[in-house]
This record gives C-alpha cells, structure tokens and sequence, in this order.
C-alpha cells in the first residue's frame, strides 16, 4: 500500500463549518482542486500518483454536469467527473493510488481555485465502511457526511471547511469532494485517498495573537498590511481574519492582506486574529490606523472634434481617410474611426487606410479624439464616400496535365481530376478538379489526391522501430517517421515540426505508440 502522512491531522472540538475568505492571489484560467488532504489530481500534479493522462497538467479541470447524487457523473465514472481524461481517476484499486492518514473526527478540507466561480455549495463523501476497494466508485458505496452552504458569490471566500469524518472508519476510504457552481450547470469533483488510523485529538487552544502589525497606504483606494506568523499547539495558524473598524472584510491564508475599493484620503484602523486548524480564533492583534492617499485630479474636458475629415483616394475594397489633428488640455492619445456608426478602427495618427470593403458601395464615417483620461469629443464632419467598382476578373487557364506526364506538385498550382504529379518520391492522381492555397499538406488529403502505382518511383521505406532515433521537439518529421522517447517507440502520424513542446510525443493528432 502506497502511503504519505498527511500535514494535516483530525481537528477536535466541535463539529462545525470553517467559514472563511481568502486573499491569495490566483491565476487566471481554469477552475479548482482539492490540496488538503491532498486530493488524487493534486497527486497526480505533483506526479507522486503516476499514469495520469493529460490531467497531470490540468489538475482544476474535472468538471461535469451537478446535481450529485441524483444527477452528475454516472456510477464508475464519479473519480473522472464523467470518463474526462479517458477516465484514468475512475481506475479503483486497493493499491492504485497514494494515500494520505488522517484520523476520525473534525478534518479541514482546503481548496486551491484558478477561477473563483460563483458557488452555491459544496459536499462531501465518504465510502462506506466495508466498501469494495477494487471496483469503481459508485453511489452505493458511498455517503454523505458534511456540506457546506455558500451565498453564491465566489469560491475564494471560502477555500476552507471542516468536516468530521465518521469515527466508525478504518483503513482505506475515499472522499469525494463536490464543488457545485452557482450559475451553471456544472460542478468539480475530486476524490481523496486517505488511510483512516488511530482517533481524533481534541484541540482547544487558540493560537498566538498576530504581532508586528504594519499598515501602508499603496494609493488612494488600497492598505497593504503584513504581519508575524503566528504560533500555535497544532502547529501554527491555517489563516487569518481582518477586521476593518471592527468589521471583519477578509481571510487570508498567508500573514499579508492588501485591502482594496477603499476611500480616498480616509483614516481606517485595522485589527487581525489568527485561525488554527481546529477553528480556534486568537485575540485580535493591536490596532492599526492608516490613512490612505489622496485621488489625483480627474481630468473631465474631452478634446476638440477632428476637423476636415476627408479621402485621399478609394480603390475597389479601401478608402484612404485623413482628418486635422484635435487639441487637448492634457493630450490627445488617439482617434477612434466610425463606418455607418460602427467603431472599425483605433490608430494614434490623423490617417488610416479603411480596408475589407465592398466593391461599388457607399460608406458613411466620423472620427472621434480621445485623451489619456478616456475623454471622447464630439463627433467630425461626416465624410460619405464609395468604393470603386470591382474591376472584371481575369480568366485563369487550367493545366490539364495527363496520367503520364507527371511533374513535381505545386502547392498553389489549378489542377484539374485525373492529373497525376510526384511529391517526395510518390505519384499522386488528382481526386477532382481543384487550386492550391500554398498548404504543404493538402497532397496528404484524400478528398484531394490519392496515391498510384508507379514504375519510376520508388517510395521511401517506411522507419520501423529498429532504424528510430531519439525524438527531438524541435525536429521536423514526415508521416511516419519513427522515434523513441523515454523507452517508447512512436510513429509520426502525419509531417510537422516541433516548436520545443516537450508534451508534443504525447499528442494523438501528431505521434502514435508503435510498442
């Protein structure tokens, strides 16, 4: 059994509901996973839990349809939120997973989110004692044994819950931790693996209260404040609450908070008590007053309208436009283009060429001026031009070249059914009547072309796994080049060039395995 001790052991004390915020900062992109305990994906993030699939690289991304357990993710697909990732969380066995110990009673459960979406709940599951270690997850085997009411604003205030786990567990269990979002339709699902010994320790001592308070002003709407971690029996605080002229505005899990959409030129004191794992809360520190700074001068005065906006000349599908430069008390920045009222361009000169236009049509414009405080003017004159006509195409000729006669394929070349070229040393016949567009890769599409027999050509072998080489990201190869990595051999699937993605070997659409 694969098994790592848990930073995190049972909490004592009452059972109860951590309720708290945050303050980190997080990365833009995708949703959530479970950290603590650490959760399968997180596992698989860290690649202690191996054989992942692509969710080694997006750990936040099982998602699926909410409503568990009367709707969501089938039975033996609960792990993988669906069968996501071919479904490899959904593989169950006594041993296929790492484990984590914890111990009966109150456990804080923390969540790390890359998108705070709005949420509504979260809730949690445990397999039942005397599940089936080696079958996939399914609703029978489990339930439920806390939840987590939310008010529908974002996850990030509230990363953190307690929930007991039931003294009548032992041994190997998995949670499943249920992240249901507010305004959609889906949810997250995560599994943890953890090894239930020994019984719960009842901690009622609150840990040290925060010292060496210091507050700044980082402008006039923002206090940066930062603190000495506190001490505490358990091992140190998990978080801590700001309070703001004794009203508590946020949680922090680090000993730094910057507090923000503030007054400008406004006194306000701060206080700050620490969280330890059990829920314990210290006193509050010593206050704190800061005042913040004052606003700068808002500039209100729009610049003057663009003066004599006209063209300097139209072809078929532009028109030339030029207008006289606006004036600004602070400075003009640049001009915004209109067509028929539709804003088409942004430039920061008096001219710009309107191109993509109709033949022979009558287009109607206005220029506006914008300053650095995004003052707009007023409008321009108008200018109502039209677009010459469209000049009358020229015939192209198509070669007709014959089933005997091959040349060398060209990419842009007109072809026409049933003309036969060479590429790369193989004949090809043309399926039907067509003009290249310059992609190398369309003499590869059989809608296209399709290989003949051919008595003056000699395709190249085809590489087998005992003529590969290694495989370099940046290398170009054809359709079915042959390389190794990492012990595997692999066949191109179709010609590419690599751009240093060392996750390139991985992708279906560009390398299979061959062994």
């Amino acid at each position: 059994m694969k098994v790592r001790k848990s930073a995190l052991t049972a909490l004592g004390g009452a059972v109860g509901l951590l309720v708290v915020g945050t303050v980190s900062a997080v990365p833009a992109g995708a949703h959530g996973y479970v950290q603590a305990p650490d959760s399968r994906t997180y596992l698989c993030k860290t690649g202690e839990n191996r054989d992942c699939g692509g969710l080694q690289y997006e750990p936040q991304s099982l998602e699926g349809l909410k409503g568990f357990p009367v709707g969501g993710p089938a039975d033996g697909q609960i792990a993988s939120a669906g069968g996501l990732f071919g479904g490899k969380l959904d593989e169950q066995s006594s041993t296929r997973w790492v484990k984590t110990d914890i111990a009966p009673g109150p456990m804080l459960f923390d969540w790390t989110y890359t998108a705070p979406h709005r949420t509504s709940k979260w809730h949690y599951y445990m397999t039942k004692q005397g599940w089936n270690q080696n079958a996939p997850l399914s609703r029978d085997s489990l339930e439920l044994i806390g939840e987590v009411q939310h008010d529908g604003s974002a996850a990030s205030t509230n990363p953190d819950h307690v929930i007991t786990v039931p003294s009548n567990r032992s041994g190997y269990h998995v949670i499943l931790a249920v992240w249901d979002v507010a305004d959609t339709v889906n949810a997250f699902y995560n599994v943890i693996d953890v090894n239930v010994t020994g019984s719960a320790v009842v901690d009622t001592t609150p840990p040290a209260a925060p010292v060496s308070v210091i507050a700044s002003a980082t402008g006039p709407s923002s206090v940066a404040l930062s603190w000495q971690a506190s001490s505490d029996t358990g091992g140190g605080a998990v978080s801590y609450a700001v309070y703001r002229d004794g009203v508590r505005v946020a949680t922090s899990d680090a000993p730094r908070f910057t507090d923000q959409g503030l007054r400008a030129d406004t006194s306000y004191v701060y206080r700050v008590t620490a969280v330890d794992a059990a829920g314990n809360s210290s006193a509050p520190s010593a206050a704190v007053t800061v005042r913040t700074e004052r606003a700068a001068e808002v500039d209100v005065t729009a610049p003057s309208a663009p003066l004599n906006l006209h063209s300097m000349g139209e072809t078929a599908s532009s028109i030339d436009l030029m207008w006289g430069a606006s004036t600004d008390d602070v400075g003009v920045v640049g001009y915004r283009v209109y067509r028929d009222g539709q804003l088409v361009r942004s430039t920061s000169a008096t001219r710009v060429m309107d191109t993509g236009l109709a033949a022979g049509t009558t287009y109607r414009y206005t220029v506006r001026a914008v300053d650095a405080a995004g003052n707009l003017s007023a409008d321009s004159n108008v200018l109502t031009k039209a677009t010459s006509a469209a000049p009358a195409p020229e015939p192209t000729p198509t070669p007709t070249p014959t089933p005997g006669a091959a040349g060398a394929w060209d990419s842009r070349a007109t072809y026409a059914a049933g003309a036969v070229v060479t590429h790369q040393g193989v004949t090809y016949r043309a399926v039907q009547s067509h003009t290249g567009v310059g992609d190398p890769n369309w003499i590869l599409a059989r809608s296209l072309w399709e290989p003949v027999e051919s008595a003056t050509v000699t395709p190249e072998p085809t590489p087998t796994p005992s003529a590969s080489t290694a495989w370099d990201s940046r290398a170009t190869y054809a359709a079915g080049a042959v390389v190794t990595h990492q012990g595997v051999t692999y066949r191109a699937v179709q010609s590419h060039t690599g751009v240093g993605d060392p996750n390139w070997i991985l992708a279906p659409s560009l390398w299979t395995r061959v062994n």
